[in-house]
């Protein structure tokens, strides 16, 4: 079954086809370290998190890159109103992120290139771009002269004119465009800073994806991603400075998930609409928000609310509780997923609706199949969560883990489960319906079988 992908720059969908047979090359945009991760920061990393274990069933290697900026204005903005080093702040966000980032079940990926640890190859850049005319020295700055590369512009698909328009572009006068954007800048003494031949300074932000790919994946790379937020500029000037330099493609297939609207507003601090991951985890586990930010296509807008995540959190309880009823059948079998319709709909352009729906028709099928049936049905379910990054852990376990400081413990609820048995074996109805309905109020839901009673935080 052939992988098919929507290609920004092309605009339409295309099989693909990794340069190297059986090896594909990824790189994502990451995050610059100088404050916890947004929901809307958290989007691309579960959508490409999911794109690569869809992978990793096509091709043998599949290498998966995601940076960290750690040397950034804001970087420096936060140390200094914190009274802080800058190793300071990069390093505790480095590591919240990537602990937030888990919770969302993500893998990790296959490198982490950080921009500090990469600065000859972004000066080397800039070397060759100068050599070549693409790029020039002003006033300590080097800069990328736009007007050198004569189809500037193509991934958003707009004239330099269009995408100046309405542009926030700072407008200098060591510039010779006001669409000129900075490889180079300097740095005083009380900044971070390296020596180049243009004196001592910290690159921009644009330069470093273009390098780290060069220096780590190649010239030119299977698939780069992003939100659609990074088309323009960053990822146009990515291109511009990559295929300036060294020629080539440098990318074959764009990829970018569209924006996150929080209660139906743009996400923004002056909205005050902002929402960590970090605060959202306070509330909700980590599989709950990224099941809610697959539920809608990648490339949709994703309104995320309290509704779509109470939602999430009913429909994996559903799919946790079926799974539960099946806890003691093992999974002997691998599922050939080439014949499974949730493969199908991940492979055309990772329709994760489609196949989240494909979970659910497994699942109705479960509950009323045969012992027969069982296992088969079963296993299914568990190859299409792996691939979405969710239904991998123990249904007791989901089902009965939570609770608020306060709330009843699994212990209690144990004994008053024991104890309206004891009622209803003595035909007390009234204490047995009491005890229920009492669980019931505490958040606490009992499921009566002939195996016994079961129970779950509603």
């Amino acid at each position: 079954m052939s992988l098919k992908i929507y290609n920004t720059m092309a605009g339409e969908k295309q099989v693909f086809e990794p340069l190297v047979p059986d090896t594909v090359t990824m790189y994502v945009c990451g995050p610059t370290v100088y404050n916890l991760a947004h929901i809307g920061n958290a989007r691309p990393v579960v959508v490409f998190d999911t794109l690569f274990r869809l992978l990793q069933t096509h091709y043998g290697t599949v290498t998966y890159a995601r940076n960290i900026t750690d040397v950034d204005d804001k970087i420096i903005t936060a140390a200094h109103e914190g009274n802080r080093s800058i190793d300071e702040v990069t390093e505790e966000f480095t590591v919240k992120y990537r602990e937030d980032m888990a919770q969302l079940n993500a893998l990790p990926p296959t490198l982490e290139p950080h921009a500090t640890h990469n600065i000859e190859p972004m000066i080397r850049l800039i070397q060759t771009l100068v050599e070549k005319g693409h790029a020039y020295e002003s006033q300590g700055h080097v800069l990328f002269a736009v007007e050198s590369m004569e189809d500037y512009g193509k991934l958003s698909g707009r004239s330099l004119d269009d995408m100046l328009a309405g542009a926030r572009v700072e407008v200098a006068d060591y510039k010779r465009h006001p669409g000129d954007f900075v490889l180079w800048k300097p740095a005083d003494d009380a900044d971070p800073g390296w020596d180049s031949p243009w004196g001592r300074g910290r690159p921009g932000w644009h330069l470093e994806c273009s390098a780290m790919i060069r220096e780590h994946l190649g010239e030119t790379i299977d698939i780069h991603g992003g939100g659609r937020d990074l088309i323009f500029p960053h990822h146009e000037n990515e291109i511009a400075q990559s295929r300036c330099a060294h020629g080539g493609d440098y990318v074959n297939y764009w990829m970018h998930n569209a924006y996150l609207d929080i209660d139906g507003e743009k996400m923004s601090k002056s909205l005050g609409n902002f929402r960590t991951v970090r605060d959202l985890l306070d509330s909700y586990r980590g599989e709950v928000l990224r099941f809610a930010l697959l539920s809608a296509h990648y490339r949709s807008p994703l309104n995320f609310s309290a509704e779509l995540l109470d939602q999430a959190q009913s429909t994996l309880d559903s799919l946790y509780s079926t799974l539960r009823e099946v806890a003691d059948i093992e999974l002997e079998m691998d599922v050939p997923l080439a014949d499974e319709a949730f493969y199908a709909a991940l492979n055309d352009d990772l329709n994760t609706p489609v196949a989240i729906a494909e979970i659910h028709a497994l699942a109705k099928a479960l509950n009323k199949a045969t012992d027969a049936d069982k296992p088969a049905l079963k296993a299914r379910i568990i190859a299409a969560g792996n691939l979405l990054g969710i239904l991998g852990q123990d249904p007791e376990e989901w089902l009965q883990a939570g609770g608020a400081d306060g709330d009843i413990s699994a212990e209690d609820i144990e004994v008053l489960i024991d104890e309206r048995a004891a009622a209803k074996k003595n035909r007390d109805f009234a204490r047995a319906d009491e005890i229920r309905e009492s669980l019931l109020a505490q958040g606490v839901v009992l499921e009566d079988s002939r195996e016994g009673t079961k129970w779950k935080r509603g």
